[in-house]
């Protein structure tokens, strides 16, 4: 795989510019929202409970919703692109010039990173004003920021192979990747969760990428930075692997 190849990059350089022409939809709507949580939650329920020793609501919920931004907008990159070339029959200019299965997926998945990325940092711009930040280990930030933006890059690549109209990528993202994100510590420490509830918060692979990411500004986390990074690491792996192996079989791209 040649990340320097003109493929590879005139191919990032469009999934990029496709979000960034519609930057009122794409990065300011996102941020919005963002803020509303922020707004709402923040004020009924600051002074109130406490998540992390010594760290308010606000300051706790920030991180949250600044990777729950990340990550919602990383997948809707990558699967709408997808989809949207499949529908209107254009997804052949991708298959058909000489790039590699990996420059493609990592061409969509980079593009995903970046428009996370973009839009979590709009949102932190705007909420770190309502509280008191501090950057404990700014690495692991920008770590978890870029590990969790490719997981959910290369999610929305399986999901916009995978499905074949809007509805069931609607379906995929109502019904997986918002449960997952809300349910992966966003709003709450997963320690305040019942027994039962807390061993499944375990099993979900969102709750180490927010983890991680709240770690690095408190240096407080309900685990090991270090045990949420191998896990998110595999997981990534795992799916990058799949994604490659779709994309190789031409699953669902060729009729």
């Amino acid at each position: 795989m040649n990340l320097f190849s003109v493929g590879f990059r005139t191919l990032f350089y469009k999934e990029s510019l496709r979000f960034w022409k519609v930057a009122t939809q794409t990065v300011a709507a996102p941020i919005v929202t963002a803020m509303l949580y922020l707004l709402i939650f923040g004020h009924v329920l600051d002074g109130r409970v406490e998540m992390l020793e010594n760290v308010s609501y606000t300051a706790f919920l920030i991180p949250g919703l600044v990777m729950m931004s990340v990550l919602q907008n990383a997948f809707a990159n990558s699967s709408s692109s997808l989809i949207q070339s499949k529908l209107t029959g254009n997804l052949v200019f991708i298959l058909l010039p000489p790039l590699s299965h990996a420059e493609i997926l990592s061409a969509y998945v980079l593009a995903a990173v970046l428009r996370g990325v973009v839009v979590g940092a709009g949102v932190f711009i705007i909420t770190a004003w309502f509280a008191h930040l501090s950057f404990v280990a700014p690495l692991w930030i920008i770590l978890f920021a870029f590990l969790g933006a490719a997981i959910l890059g290369t999610m929305g690549v399986i999901a916009g192979i995978w499905a074949e109209k809007f509805d069931q990528l609607a379906a995929f993202q109502n019904f997986l990747i918002m449960p997952a994100t809300f349910l992966a510590g966003v709003f709450y420490s997963i320690q305040k969760l019942p027994p039962f509830w807390l061993a499944v918060s375990h099993f979900n692979p969102f709750f180490y990428m927010i983890d991680g990411f709240r770690y690095g500004f408190f240096g407080k986390s309900d685990v090991s930075p270090w045990i949420s990074l191998a896990i998110v690491s595999v997981f990534f792996a795992v799916l990058a692997a799949i994604a490659v192996n779709m994309l190789k079989r031409g699953y669902k791209l060729r009729h």
